[in-house]
């Protein structure tokens, strides 16, 4: 690969995935490289289509090989389909790459029920975990900026054991994308009082409780959280199963557009009313920078033997330069290796153990 040095960092990338195709991808490699000159890239897709988009950046050119992928996955494939069919897709090729150890980790756009599918084929599952988890950055009050949620999509019926697990997988993720050292960590209810929400969220609950105050885990569990939580400075990590993560956090992105949408459309109103947003226009800016979903957009996938960030598919230049940078932190801190050591915390005959028990075997 040209220019690759001893600091170089690797990403493998599905250029073809996402709503907008390729051009959007190949924007937002161009911004992240200017921004970090030493990452460089294994670009998976159409060879003619990456060809002709490359030669507008000389640079990212220089950064990057193009391995010829045939077929994509679309956005509307079905897993299942996705699984039988796309093995020559430019998704398959790109965990393909990480679990070669071309890269240590992989970028993409596309289907996310298809990454979840491939990925659990491909780079597999690490030990005792059944499915992986989607955990993102979530803008936020604290300090720092951003609380971490998970899961966002991947499993919508987390049992308790996989509710322990996605604590521990999300504890050690602040600690890695936020440098938090002892991370505060709720488990998303219908309320914060000890009689609401269904029997599972009891037993993760009552098991956090014991892994904590046996030091078994390490971080400061919470106990019930509820939604107005996600976005504020009294917790920094919530877990809850992937169907209401999902809503919660599409529901938090069409707020966010509303809001900006409004207050366009306010400043808008009359003569006044635009004079008026000249004057407030450097508290403005920092709003729309402050819930702009570009600043957090960038999906993890914990619980894999390889590190995957998944883009928003509709994502811009911006968006996409965004989670590249997570992925670049990602690859530095040997992240799927420190997830591994918290999982082990927990016993894998334990957790294999529990699951038994959900389902009353």
């Amino acid at each position: 690969m040209n220019g690759e040095t001893s600091g170089d960092v690797v990403i493998s990338v599905d250029a073809m995935g996402g709503d907008r195709g390729a051009a959007p991808v190949i924007a937002g490699l161009a911004r992240a490289l200017k921004n970090d000159p030493a990452l460089r890239f294994i670009l998976h897709g159409d060879q003619e289509v990456l060809g002709r988009l490359l030669r507008r950046s000389p640079r990212l050119r220089a950064a990057s090989t193009i391995r010829h992928a045939e077929d994509v996955v679309e956005m509307s494939e079905k897993p299942s389909r996705a699984i039988r069919t796309g093995r020559n897709s430019s998704l398959w090729q790109t965990l393909q790459s990480v679990a070669d150890g071309e890269a240590p980790v992989a970028f993409t756009a596309g289907n996310t029920g298809a990454i979840v599918a491939m990925g659990m084929l491909v780079l597999r599952p690490a030990p005792g975990v059944r499915r992986p988890a989607i955990a993102v950055q979530w803008p936020a009050a604290n300090a720092h900026g951003f609380n971490i949620a998970l899961d966002m999509g991947a499993d919508v019926q987390a049992g308790v054991a996989t509710l322990v697990q996605y604590a521990a997988m999300g504890a050690e993720y602040s600690r890695l994308a936020l440098q938090i050292e002892r991370p505060r960590v709720g488990l998303l209810n219908v309320g914060s009082e000890d009689m609401k929400g269904r029997p599972e969220l009891h037993q993760a609950r009552d098991r956090l409780t014991e892994l904590v105050e046996n030091g078994e885990m390490q971080f400061e569990f919470l106990g019930f959280v509820e939604g107005n939580d996600i976005p504020s400075d009294r917790v920094d990590v919530i877990v809850t199963d992937g169907f209401t993560g999902n809503i919660a956090m599409k529901a938090s992105e069409g707020t966010a557009s509303f809001i900006r949408e409004s207050l366009k459309e306010a400043f808008r109103h009359s003569m006044l009313s635009r004079v008026g947003s000249l004057f407030a226009l450097t508290s403005l800016q920092r709003l729309r920078q402050r819930i702009d979903p570009r600043r957090a957009n960038g999906g993890v996938f914990l619980g894999l033997n390889g590190a995957v960030v998944k883009s928003h598919g509709g994502a811009d230049a911006v968006g996409h330069a965004a989670a590249l940078e997570l992925a670049a932190r990602m690859a530095r801190n040997d992240f799927p290796a420190e997830i591994g050591r918290q999982l082990a915390k927990l016993g894998t005959e334990e957790i294999l153990r529990d699951r038994a028990a959900e389902k009353g075997e």
